[in-house]
């Protein structure tokens, strides 16, 4: 058993999901076993993990679809709770660069022990940035940039490549379940480095191939998505309740922005999309979800 687990979670897409498990056999300078999460899958995901089978490679299967959210809850606790030292988590639709592993390490032992989390730049397949992973050197503004090559401090980061150690699980707990889709990544990225020095590594370098490149903004978005924006606006209030009356303030600001956005835009259903971003927020004040830790039920 190697020491890491590369955390990743899927849903319907199998093909991606088979690059990704490619792209980290493919590791350069070090190494990781691949725990899958497959969310009840079913387009023939399954089929696919038999042919790709391996002492390196296993999956867990919930039965039914948890979500992103509730997908690397499990995952990251049984890797846990397996006895990892460490998770890489990751969608099925990141495709780690040969050295992104390595680049990661690199840099744990550079910054020490006491560090929350690693992450790596994430890039899209024409290799620009992808500005929807840019870390968060606030709660509430993106680094500037990934220019040098020292890591740097960073409070918040998507699971486009998540790396840290289990005893930080262990200390701060799993990610949150109950969140199903969005979020889930900054809160639990945030809830640690209120703690704890955390950084991207600017020479870690994965492509977030997103198969559908679709906007995230209520007033641009299809309306066949809109029901995913009640997980959006409900699960930010317990991210940033977390900041206190500053956390608060941007809350209000944001959602009265987006409302704005709604009413002067040429969207149908406005009624309908600021009903979401309302009745959300007032969801997200009564949402109160346990941190869990590994082993806990």
């Amino acid at each position: 058993m190697q020491p890491i687990a590369a955390v990743v979670v899927t849903y319907n897409r199998k093909e991606l999901l088979a690059r990704c498990i490619a792209c980290l056999r493919g590791q350069q300078g070090a190494g990781c076993d691949i725990l899958v999460v497959d969310n009840a899958s079913t387009d023939g995901t399954a089929e696919l993990l038999k042919t790709l089978a391996g002492p390196d490679l296993q999956s867990l299967n919930p039965g039914r679809n948890l979500g992103g959210a509730g997908g690397f809850a499990l995952g990251v606790e049984a890797a846990v709770e397996a006895g990892y030292e460490a998770v890489w988590l990751m969608d099925d639709d990141t495709l780690p660069e040969p050295g992104a592993l390595a680049a990661l390490l690199r840099c744990e032992k550079e910054v020490g022990e006491n560090y929350g989390w690693l992450s790596s730049r994430a890039l899209d397949p024409d290799g620009n940035d992808q500005p929807m992973n840019r870390q968060r050197r606030t709660p509430y503004q993106d680094i500037a940039g990934y220019e040098g090559e020292a890591p740097i401090p960073s409070v918040m980061a998507s699971f486009v490549s998540l790396f840290l150690r289990a005893e930080t699980v262990r200390d701060f707990g799993l990610p949150i379940g109950e969140f199903f889709i969005w979020s889930d990544d900054w809160e639990f990225t945030r809830r640690i480095s209120r703690k704890r020095p955390c950084y991207t590594v600017p020479q870690s370098r994965v492509v977030h191939a997103m198969k559908n490149k679709t906007v995230v903004n209520i007033a641009k978005d299809t309306p066949d998505r809109l029901s995913r924006y009640r997980y959006f606006y409900r699960n930010d209030v317990v991210l940033y309740r977390g900041e206190g009356p500053a956390g608060w303030l941007w809350l209000l600001c944001k959602d009265a922005w987006h409302s704005v956005q709604v009413l002067t835009g040429k969207c149908p259903d406005k009624g309908k999309r600021l009903g979401i971003i309302w009745t959300s927020f007032g969801a997200g004040v009564r949402f109160h979800p346990p941190i869990r830790r590994p082993g806990e039920r």
